[in-house]
């Protein structure tokens, strides 16, 4: 993946790979524009799939999965200005809202808007430069926070709110996005408590500690991707929350007594 300006928060993104996958659960708001190509995002419950022409934004602390890939004999392409805590506190000193509550926000998607296209229009020519000044990356950032306001009502109580997440049911949240990788802290953090809380409630939860109950259930539902969607092993353990394909069959076997690939017939 080529990515210009990677280390600003204004980012264009051009993947020239046949396919790429990740987990991201990003500690910034994240406002895309899809040039060409195609942007999967999986959560826990729904899918989005977002193609050329297409804008949204991905909220901070949101465990999911994302699949870059062509469409249409186009590379994927894409610009992404995260809209970081500090100039997001900035901007609303200056235009200061109403109090904003707790509450977990969703991938917001937004229509074709002519704000939005001469937005990312006005884009484009920055991305010949090696660097842009952050003045401009300031002025550009300060823009589309404006935009958002101009075309959605609703989006002060995702960009406004700074707290971190209340806490929550956490039985339910764990059985949901197991198949994240995330560190204990991370999952004590989404679901509103530190670690310690976090692992003591776990263990009243399911009678068990978190890593052991994480590695059965992400091998069971490994198991089921490869006996009842006949898929392939190094189609479906990054999936399923391990980082690499060695330690997953190493635990699938201990689990099971016999290697993933033995499915595969």
């Amino acid at each position: 993946m080529v990515e210009k300006n990677s280390n600003a928060d204004i980012v264009f993104s051009c993947e020239v790979e046949k396919h790429f996958h990740s987990e991201i659960i990003i500690e910034d708001h994240a406002l895309i524009r899809i040039l060409s190509g195609e942007m999967r995002v999986v959560q826990a419950d729904q899918t989005y799939a977002f193609v050329a022409g297409d804008t949204f934004l991905l909220p901070r602390d949101l465990p999911a999965a994302v699949i870059k890939r062509p469409k249409d004999g186009r590379p994927y392409k894409s610009i992404s200005i995260s809209l970081k805590p500090d100039r997001l506190r900035e901007y609303y000193l200056k235009h200061p809202v109403k109090t904003i509550q707790s509450h977990r926000p969703k991938i917001k998607t937004f229509d074709k808007h002519l704000l939005l296209e001469s937005f990312f229009a006005s884009l484009l020519p920055y991305f010949e430069m090696e660097l842009v000044p952050e003045t401009i990356i300031s002025v550009k950032v300060e823009e589309a926070i404006s935009i958002l306001q101009n075309i959605d009502e609703r989006i002060d109580t995702v960009l406004a709110y700074f707290g971190e997440p209340g806490k929550i049911d956490l039985a339910d949240f764990m059985e949901k996005n197991f198949m994240f990788n995330m560190t204990m802290e991370k999952f004590g953090y989404l679901t509103g408590r530190s670690l310690t809380t976090f692992k003591r409630d776990f263990k009243k939860a399911f009678n068990t500690t978190p890593q052991k109950w994480l590695t059965q259930k992400r091998l069971e539902l490994a198991h089921y991707q490869l006996t009842e969607k006949k898929r392939k092993p190094v189609e479906v353990y990054f999936e399923v929350g391990f980082e690499n394909l060695s330690h997953f069959s190493f635990a699938f076997k201990k689990q099971f007594g016999y290697p993933p690939n033995a499915l595969v017939k």
